[in-house]
């Protein structure tokens, strides 16, 4: 990747290592390189413009007074709070390595967030849009398709990357098991219930070998030209399908994670199992679904009781 040639060596020299370390022992995606290397850059090219030469210079006052020239140019919390924690990440980084003495960004805050609650389907909602997609897989392999596409993003809660990187060999259809690669390259195995098992069968032997070609690669779910399916495909194909479902809200495979999640909880499972079964580095962040349904259920106690 290219930086900005105005940085003194020895930032460009750190910040190409940094970037090389991200790849090779985080395993981060290239867009997560991308978005990292990008952030810190930029505070690197501040703090050059301050006069600062070394990166080790680089303290918490041009920290802040970066972070407070973002805010100045209209930047959003979110923004402010993810650039906030790629250069904590990369000060830690720059102490753990030896090219600083201490770590400048350990006290640097990022704004708070004010956390939405993500739109989640009612499970009769849930099942009118299997309903509606195995209506509809009359259209051929890529109704079938679609319709196992539903059932195993709602019934394992997996990110679309993660569904659409699954070979065939990564689900045990005997055991209703599926393996996931998912961020960081970590792989996990996660349970699939009984009618995803059906139409997963019934894609597999009906849908897939009529998509399949000589140059197909095993992936499980196939494109209309038999190359692996596009991530995009499925967002469209999830829009497309809960539009038909009255009253549903709109949402892309990433509602059907919250929602899968949000039942879950809802049925009685703990919270360290739904970690485990979402692939969350952080507890905290499996957090987030106690609080959907703590809301749901508030909104179902001013509806029903008189004294609400």
């Amino acid at each position: 990747m290219d930086h900005d040639p105005v940085l003194p060596e020895p930032m460009a020299v750190a910040l190409g290592d940094y970037e090389r370390h991200l790849v090779a022992e985080r395993n981060l995606s290239a867009h997560s390189v991308r978005a990292y290397v990008g952030d810190v850059a930029g505070m690197l090219e501040h703090a050059h413009r301050l006069g600062i030469q070394q990166p080790a210079e680089v303290d918490l006052r041009t920290l802040r007074s970066w972070l407070a020239l973002q805010q100045s140019k209209g930047r959003s919390r979110a923004t402010l709070a993810r650039r906030a924690s790629a250069v904590r990440v990369f000060t830690a980084w720059l102490a753990r390595t030896g090219r600083a003495t201490g770590d400048a960004g350990a006290l640097l805050l990022s704004p708070k967030l004010a956390r939405a609650l993500p739109s989640v389907l009612r499970a009769d909602e849930a099942a009118q849009l299997i309903e509606v997609a195995t209506n509809a897989a009359g259209e051929g392999p890529v109704g079938l398709r679609d319709v196992a596409v539903l059932e195993l993003l709602y019934a394992t809660g997996v990110r679309v990357g993660e569904l659409v990187g699954l070979d065939v060999d990564d689900v045990d259809g005997d055991r209703r098991v599926v393996r996931v690669l998912g961020k960081g390259r970590k792989e996990r195995s996660v349970p699939f219930g009984v009618p995803a098992a059906r139409s997963l069968e019934q894609w597999l032997r009906n849908g897939r070998p009529e998509l399949a070609s000589a140059t197909s690669p095993p992936a499980l779910f196939l494109g209309v030209r038999g190359g692996r399916l596009d991530q995009r495909v499925v967002r469209e194909m999830v829009h497309r399908r809960l539009s038909q479902v009255p009253g549903a809200p709109d949402m892309g495979p990433h509602g059907l994670r919250h929602t899968a999640a949000t039942h879950l909880v809802e049925g009685g499972a703990d919270l360290r199992t739904v970690q485990e079964l979402l692939g969350h580095a952080s507890l905290s962040t499996t957090q987030l679904y106690t609080h959907v349904s703590t809301d749901r259920l508030r909104r179902a106690y001013s509806q029903a009781h008189p004294r609400a």
